[in-house]
């Protein structure tokens, strides 16, 4: 629809509006008062008489009848406005438009061609729509023009409003299972002096009451939880936001919904178990099912997790023994796959830049285990192998779909470790782990062993077979230019 024509009908709609205010009425009131049925139940309500209110979808006029449809949350039914009825109220029909907010009450009866309709014996207005539905105008085809009006995608895609109902359910379910697992909920802070937890490139804000720079958490409170380990909590969970400054894909988002817990006198074998059912659980309960297809991989949740190891499959897809290959030959690689990096990479972020790279035909689901240090700063190394940790990450339609670890509960190699990751920030790697110096003096007071493992929002989305960005209600977009 042309932006004259927009404008034509929304300055009609405006001299309604100022008719019903001259009529006494009034266009937006606080409340509905009469006792509501849902829609959805409505339609099994034959006979009786019930109070319904919604969003006027359609209006169809013939002579001394209208017929409209009306949609709640629940549902969408047919009503009927009749004159011989509702006397001098009908010519008040003329007034409303499809996208108005309405009251009815009525009796439930079923038309000749079967339609479940609502013989309207009163009806109130309780919102003036000043603009078209989209449906009035051929939808919402601009994947933008969705996703900026979003509250019109999700009005006219029930099943948009069914993925976010399950989205919902996907968090409730995982909630759920933690607390039965005897995992206790808590929150940790989202502004932090030292973003830690991951390799990733913060956002910074200014506090003012302190004067300080201050930085968007980048984990779900990964060192805070464990300073919750030091300080005697045997099982801690937290979902919540977190936002890292980097691109935009099918798989990433800058601000997203993030599970992980840590677990004390608990090993990566025993989260590893733990997060297999987990995933199944979810499955069953949110998808109904263990057989998905997720960007073209068809997967089976059910059957046995096979484990997959880091150095032998590097070596199988590339040739390079990650083990003793120079950076110089990481490099070679990566440049001969045209896969880009920077100069300032250091060995564990060529090592990852590589395994990102031959990942994409491993359908899973499968955990990847055997991991070297160097791609893990905060994991605990194996013993008798100090150059990898116990770690594991559930790969999934040829991409990573959780993380955990035997967390490093060594306070020499951490703030080691932290050394190392602070000289990669100096030399230019942004996403490089700063050096948390309070943690470390938290781990010298002594952490239990424990296990940590995290999860992301992109989970759901892949089981959905959906774009991240797709199972955003809100996804964020650049201003709209005026």
């Amino acid at each position: 629809m042309s932006n004259s024509r927009l404008a034509e009908i929304r300055q009609v709609r405006l001299q309604k509006l100022a008719q019903l205010r001259q009529l006494g009425i009034d266009p937006y009131p606080p409340k509905y008062s009469l006792p509501l049925t849902d829609i959805s139940q409505a339609r099994t309500q034959s006979g009786e008489v019930i109070s319904l209110s919604g969003r006027l979808m359609r209006l169809r006029e013939h002579g001394q009848v209208v017929f409209a449809d009306l949609k709640d949350s629940t549902g969408q039914i047919q009503l009927l406005f009749q004159e011989k009825t509702l006397a001098e109220k009908f010519p008040l029909l003329k007034l409303f438009d499809a996208g108005d907010f309405l009251g009815v009450t009525g009796r439930i009866i079923t038309t000749q061609s079967g339609e479940v309709t609502v013989e309207v014996a009163h009806f109130e207005l309780l919102s003036k729509s000043l603009r078209p539905l989209p449906d009035e105008w051929s939808g919402l085809k601009d994947e933008e023009a969705r996703y900026r009006q979003r509250y019109l995608d999700l009005l006219l895609d029930p099943k948009l409003v069914d993925l976010f109902h399950k989205k919902a359910l996907f968090w409730q379910t995982m909630r759920q299972y933690l607390l039965d697992q005897g995992f206790l909920e808590v929150e940790t802070p989202v502004l932090e002096s030292t973003p830690g937890g991951a390799d990733a490139n913060p956002f910074i804000t200014h506090h003012n009451a302190l004067d300080v720079d201050l930085y968007l958490r980048i984990s779900t409170g990964e060192l805070w939880q464990k300073r919750l380990m030091v300080a005697g909590f045997s099982k801690t969970f937290e979902i919540g936001r977190q936002f890292r400054n980097e691109g935009v894909s099918r798989e990433h988002l800058q601000d997203y919904t993030q599970m992980e817990f840590y677990w004390s006198y608990a090993n990566f074998e025993d989260s590893m178990a733990l997060v297999e059912q987990l995933y199944k659980h979810l499955a069953r309960t949110v998808f109904d099912t263990l057989d998905f297809t997720i960007a073209g991989h068809q997967i089976n949740l059910g059957r046995p997790w096979p484990r997959l190891d880091y150095t032998q499959t590097v070596l199988q897809k590339t040739g390079l023994d990650i083990r003793t290959a120079h950076d110089d030959d990481l490099r070679a690689y990566l440049k001969s796959q045209a896969v880009s990096f920077s100069p300032q990479d250091g060995r564990g972020k060529l090592i990852d830049h590589i395994f990102k790279s031959i990942r994409k035909d491993i359908s899973g689901p499968a955990f990847l285990v055997n991991h070297p240090v160097e791609v893990s700063p905060l994991a605990k190394r194996q013993p008798g192998n100090n150059g990898f940790v116990q770690r594991y990450q559930v790969i999934l339609a040829g991409t990573e779909m959780g993380n955990g670890y035997s967390e490093l509960n060594d306070p020499v190699d951490q703030a080691e470790r932290f050394a190392v990751q602070q000289q990669l920030r100096e030399s230019g790697d942004t996403e490089a782990q700063m050096n948390d110096s309070d943690f470390v003096t938290a781990l010298e007071y002594g952490m239990p062993p424990v296990t940590g493992f995290g999860v992301s929002e992109r989970l759901f989305s892949f089981l959905a077979d959906k774009s991240i960005r797709e199972c955003v209600l809100f996804p964020l977009l650049r201003p709209e230019s005026k």
